[in-house]
């Protein structure tokens, strides 16, 4: 039976997975008195588990002949089909919403892009609210899942800056995976070793953050934000918390399993404390920690600002902490402010460093790991790459680089990630410009696009001296904004991948 079941389509196990966990918000809209949300869950969940089993049926001996095609085809259909499914019982509980916010709330949940369309988190049922935790919860272990399954194999998503051979010299490779097992046994093989892994560190910061004094249901909401980087908050972020400073340094721990792979890989653990110490994308991740709190913190003094606390050390901490906490969230691509981020912006003398913000959510967080933005290890690939065309420039006839993988990282991994940085370059500016077509003003549509390409929806809200609002996008904004979520999440490079005409051909 199982056998059977893994030669299905992974889209076709997706929306029986996304059935099975309308049950679960069913139990929680009982258990907080919301009947009406509860049975549109329940009936959701039974009704879309038999369509499910229907189409499996139908498709039981349907072979796809590309199976790289079939991966492919796989992201796409999950982030643009499987969230119309997710979005009909958020519509139906609602009952006071277009289905296209629904699609758009689902979307943006499902990419862990955390946008939404509801600022006043009241209006929603909590039945809703873990729901798009959930459904944001579902995307982060889908995105570990596939990284590994999918665009490792495929020199994608990051993994091409380390490959040894550039993405149109993979043919043979492609080949390979043919005569492998079906794309959804592929995947199901990672989705069982990841699951504890993924399931067991989100259930030990929900328990952590209920032992600090957080409400047992905010607690697992936000565990399940900052694992799958999405944001997503029942009480509109950790303003609303009630853990506090423990709660906050407890996220603050659990924020660097975005930063690096090798936090969490099952296949790491021998010698993972050295390897993660040696690890080029969390040494980066440290440093960005480390350096842009100690600037704003050291602004307080290089732009001559006269407070009669200055000698306050109280202060002083919580501001150096609100910054640490804010630039390593937004790194991470997960959004959430800091309660002393008001503390830190006063104390540096900035409205609001926007423009700090923006780009470290453009930078991201680590390869394979649930934070979207263009990844430590392209920044990394640079870096190598101008060290050593400037140690060239001062000694021609240097051998820059130790090992064969670092001259690669240099050189032909550096060719990549530029490639990438200017196709992220050319989606902001396009995604800008469409958005400008709709009557935002210039900055406006930088900011939505640079949210939307990032997968980091809460940064349109502090990004400018007044807060932005995700619903005052009109229809063709949030189509736009949509689309940008895709593209951030799935990356360009797989989505010309799609569009190349070798492709399609049998």
């Amino acid at each position: 039976m199982a056998e059977r079941i893994l030669k299905l389509p992974f889209m076709v196990l997706l929306m029986g997975i996304s059935s099975l966990l309308m049950f679960p918000v069913a139990l929680v809209g009982t258990f907080m008195d919301e009947s009406h949300a509860a049975r549109v869950f329940f009936y959701g969940g039974v009704l879309f588990l038999i369509l499910t089993i229907l189409i499996a049926i139908a498709m039981e001996h349907n072979e796809n002949r590309s199976v790289l095609r079939s991966h492919l085809l796989t992201l796409a259909g999950a982030w643009i089909l499987l969230p119309l499914m997710l979005a009909v019982p958020f519509y139906e509980a609602l009952r006071n919403t277009s289905f296209a916010n629904a699609y758009f709330e689902m979307l943006s949940a499902f990419t862990t892009t955390g946008a939404t369309l509801f600022d006043d988190p009241e209006r929603l049922p909590m039945a809703l609210h873990f729901w798009r935790s959930l459904v944001g919860w579902m995307g982060g272990f889908f995105v570990w899942v596939i990284a590994i399954a999918i665009l490792a194999p495929l020199n994608l998503g990051g993994f091409e800056v380390t490959a040894r051979s550039r993405l149109s010299q993979t043919g043979n490779y492609f080949n390979w995976i043919g005569r492998e097992a079906s794309p959804a046994k592929r995947l199901s093989h990672h989705a069982g070793k990841l699951a504890p892994v993924y399931g067991g560190i989100t259930a030990a910061l929900a328990v952590f953050l209920y032992i600090s004094g957080e409400n047992g249901f905010v607690a697992m909401c936000h565990a399940m934000a900052v694992l799958s980087t999405s944001g997503i908050s029942p009480v509109g972020g950790l303003s609303g918390a009630d853990s506090g400073f423990i709660g906050e340094t407890l996220i603050f721990i659990f924020l660097f399993f975005a930063i690096s792979r090798l936090t969490f890989a099952p296949e790491t653990q021998k010698d993972s404390i050295a390897r993660l110490i040696k690890d080029p994308e969390f040494r980066i991740g440290i440093a960005l920690v480390i350096t842009v709190p100690a600037l704003l913190f050291l602004r307080h003094w290089w732009g001559a600002l006269e407070f009669d606390d200055q000698e306050n050390l109280p202060r002083a901490i919580n501001a150096l902490w609100g910054a640490a906490f804010t630039v390593l969230s937004f790194l991470t691509t997960t959004g959430f402010e800091s309660q002393a981020w008001s503390e830190a912006r006063g104390w540096s003398g900035l409205a609001t460093p926007g423009l700090i913000l923006m780009g470290l959510a453009m930078v991201g967080g680590g390869v394979a790991t649930t934070a979207g933005g263009v990844k430590l290890l392209r920044v990394y690939a640079l870096y190598k790459h101008g060290t050593q065309e400037m140690e060239t420039l001062i000694q021609p006839s240097i051998v820059s680089g130790v090992g064969e993988n670092t001259r690669h990282l240099g050189r032909q991994g550096a060719y990549m990630a530029w490639i990438f940085f200017m196709l992220m370059a050319v989606s902001i500016a396009l995604i800008s410009l469409g958005l400008s077509l709709t009557g935002l003003d210039f900055e406006t549509s930088v900011v939505f696009a640079v949210s939307a390409l990032s997968t980091t929806g809460p940064l349109a809200s502090v990004a400018m001296t007044q807060p932005l609002s995700w619903a005052e996008l009109s229809g063709m904004g949030q189509l736009i904004s949509a689309i940008a979520m895709i593209l951030g999440r799935m990356e360009t490079l797989a989505v010309i991948a799609l569009l190349n005409p070798d492709f399609w051909r049998r």
